[in-house]
């Protein structure tokens, strides 16, 4: 009897799925790990959570590789679907949640030029480069298809690494502009590559060109839309049942699922999910978030920015192992000058193709600017032409999708995601750590701080108490004494200019407050959100 239970239990620990368990043990061990050396390198200047994971994985990788004698080099197997439907939603879905959207909607115009038609240009220019020089270099049977692909899959920046050393209070202005461009950046590029998948690119004219440009806008405003309507729904619900009386656990289940389910209805409709869920961020912080009990309010931020950040590290860490995957490079070793040839063309690619629109938008950009404080000098494009060079997640996940499904272990597939490899990984931690100092020498951050007070104040309540603000600009009451703003804003919001944003302010508070909530529109009931700041404007 004890003898036939050992053998179960020992067939038991041998089967796939206690190794699965086993790697998983491993993995999260590895992210706490990450967080753990991350905080320890916070203060040092080159350093970012980024790269931190980064190195952990490819230290991993290189440990892996010794202990399965070259088999194998990571504990997982990539899965696109782990990427989409698991990890990206809630790091895009933060991100509109916590954005300033005073600064995102009066800079709406230029970050759309950016993140849009500039990621078009960028998408052009990498794959005609990609086109003319590749095909003379014979690195393999490649279709148009997988030269257009190659596009896409570059365009999509990853500017994690800036925005971990921007301010939002010093530099409001340069930060809503990387923030904003790379999530439209993002979206605008899986919306391309899926394009390019569903085309029949064997023969291009001008009838598949324009088609082409009519499916991208498409999908465009109908994933915006839908992301509005879902955080409309989700304010509504919350607004009029007001689950707080009852369980504060209620309101946050549904803020979460209701945020998920606009990401996966999204991808049930083939629209783009990223911009969905992303403008279901900012419509649910605008309004289903003032109309929750303050634990909720707490509560949110917290699950929100902490599964975001989990995200970060895990997808950086996966990257970081299957960097070193030898099935991959094996295909490529006998001819490892090209492929150090092919990755320096393809970062080179990268490099002209985002100068070619950062700079000539920017100067359009200035044209419709009236301040010398709202416009983007010299400086501050570099530093967006910087912040833009850095490939990561969801370049090594298109890559995947498009060259290794069919077979990874075809010369031209395999030159092409080893290369998309070199790239994200050389971007990432090359330009990643000289991202803090070239920051520090062009936007010190005394000379910024006090001319951005004009076009965004800085907001004293967020500093001190940045889960309860969510990034609006209150004023702090610190002894009884309230820290005034500075005297241009006094005068701007006594005497507003008419922009979009002045109208936008008059519709949402004649129509759309009263119906959804809002900061100073949620009925009061006790345990229910208080604000002395309730009648103040975003």
């Amino acid at each position: 009897m004890e003898t036939s239970f050992l053998w179960a239990k020992l067939n038991m620990l041998m089967t796939s799925d206690h190794s699965s368990v086993v790697s998983m043990n491993l993995f999260v061990a590895l992210l706490c790990a990450c967080i753990v050396v991350g905080h320890l390198l916070e203060e040092y200047r080159w350093m970012n959570e980024s790269i931190t994971a980064l190195a952990i994985g490819l230290c991993t990788g290189v440990v892996i590789l010794l202990t399965t004698k070259g088999k194998s080099s990571r504990l997982m197997v990539f899965s696109e679907d782990l990427f989409f439907i698991y990890l990206l939603p809630p790091i895009i879905f933060n991100a509109g949640f916590q954005v300033k959207k005073k600064q995102f909607f009066r800079n709406f115009m230029t970050i759309m030029l950016f993140g849009a038609i500039g990621t078009l240009i960028s998408f052009g220019i990498i794959s005609l480069g990609a086109v003319h020089i590749f095909q003379k270099m014979k690195i393999g049977p490649l279709e148009m298809r997988d030269y257009l692909a190659i596009g896409a899959i570059l365009s999509a920046t990853d500017s994690v690494c800036t925005l971990q050393v921007l301010n939002q209070d010093e530099t409001p202005l340069l930060y809503s502009l990387v923030f904003g461009e790379g999530v439209v950046n993002d979206a605008a590029s899986v919306v391309l590559f899926n394009a390019i998948k569903s085309f029949d690119l064997t023969h291009v004219n001008s009838r598949i060109a324009l088609e082409f440009m009519g499916n991208f806008l498409y999908l465009f405003i109908l994933s915006t839309m839908l992301g509005v309507l879902a955080g409309l729904l989700s304010a509504y619900t919350v607004k009029k049942l007001y689950f707080g009386r009852h369980s504060t656990d209620r309101e946050v289940a549904l803020m979460i699922l209701m945020a998920y389910l606009s990401y996966m209805l999204a991808e049930f409709l083939h629209l783009s999910a990223i911009l969905t869920v992303f403008f279901c961020g900012i419509v649910m912080s605008h309004y289903t978030w003032h109309n929750v009990t303050e634990s909720s309010r707490v509560t949110t931020k917290h699950a929100f920015a902490t599964l975001s950040f989990v995200a970060e590290i895990f997808i950086f860490l996966y990257v970081g192992m299957d960097a070193l995957d030898i099935e991959k490079w094996g295909v490529v070793s006998n001819s490892p000058g090209k492929s150090i040839k092919v990755s320096s063309i393809l970062l080179g690619l990268v490099l002209i193709g985002r100068a070619a629109f950062v700079f000539p938008l920017s100067f359009l950009s200035n044209l419709t600017r009236k301040s010398k404080y709202e416009k983007i000098d010299l400086k501050q494009q570099v530093t967006i032409w910087w912040a833009g060079l850095m490939r990561g997640a969801v370049s090594m996940a298109l890559a995947y999708n498009q060259f290794t499904r069919s077979d990874a272990k075809l010369r031209g597939n395999a030159f092409m995601i080893t290369s998309t490899i070199t790239v994200v990984l050389f971007s990432t931690v090359v330009f990643g750590l000289l991202t803090k100092p070239l920051v520090r020498i062009l936007l010190p951050s005394t000379k910024y701080f006090g001319s951005t007070t004009s076009s965004e104040p800085s907001s004293p309540k967020s500093l001190s108490q940045p889960l309860l603000s969510n990034g609006h600009d209150l004023e702090s009451h610190q002894n009884g004494k309230s820290i005034l703003r500075p005297s241009s804003l006094r005068k701007l919001l006594s005497t507003p200019t008419h922009t979009v944003h002045h109208y936008w302010r008059k519709f949402d508070d004649a129509f759309m407050r009263p119906m959804f909530g809002g900061r100073g529109f949620a009925p009061f009931i006790p345990c229910s959100p208080t604000d002395q700041d309730d009648h103040q404007w975003l």
